[in-house]
């Protein structure tokens, strides 16, 4: 199994529960963070760093060469265990591949304070909580990173 982010390059994001805004952020990137059981601090410091050294932001001849700290970009962390839903058999999905909730949120809180190693802003939402977010796509700019990938 491994670790996946769906990352989406924003002008701003936030996450709302119970319809109170936790957490938000300016220009930089909204992450959806999926863990399996499998998945380790080890993987997530190469997600993280991955993540966090990704030159998508445009420079000044509008090449996407610039990072998070170039820009100076912030980063609003989602756990999202329904990125492993198997849909295979049937039309429920079954979510047996994902992490269990202690394992899981651990390495969640892990994964944060890795990218605060090389982000100044780091915002999350509330680990098993009923959250809707809010955000403003660049782009749209949206990538897929599977630690299968870069591990």
């Amino acid at each position: 199994m491994t670790m996946k982010a769906v990352l989406q390059r924003v002008e701003r994001a936030s996450v709302s529960v119970d319809g109170e805004v936790i957490s938000s952020i300016n220009k930089g990137f909204l992450v959806l963070l999926g863990i399996s059981g499998s998945d380790t601090e080890e993987i997530g410091d190469k997600i993280a760093d991955k993540l966090c050294r990704l030159r998508i932001f445009e420079d000044e001849n509008g090449k996407t060469n610039l990072s998070l700290a170039d820009v100076g970009g912030e980063l609003l962390i989602i756990s999202q265990f329904t990125l492993y839903a198997d849909i295979k058999k049937g039309n429920r999905p079954s979510f047996v591949k994902a992490g269990g909730p202690e394992m899981a949120n651990n390495l969640y809180e892990y994964f944060m304070k890795r990218c605060k190693t090389h982000v100044n802003r780091v915002e999350g939402g509330r680990f098993g909580a009923h959250m809707k977010l809010d955000l403003i796509n660049d782009g749209p700019f949206t990538l897929v990173i599977d630690s299968d990938e870069i591990c």
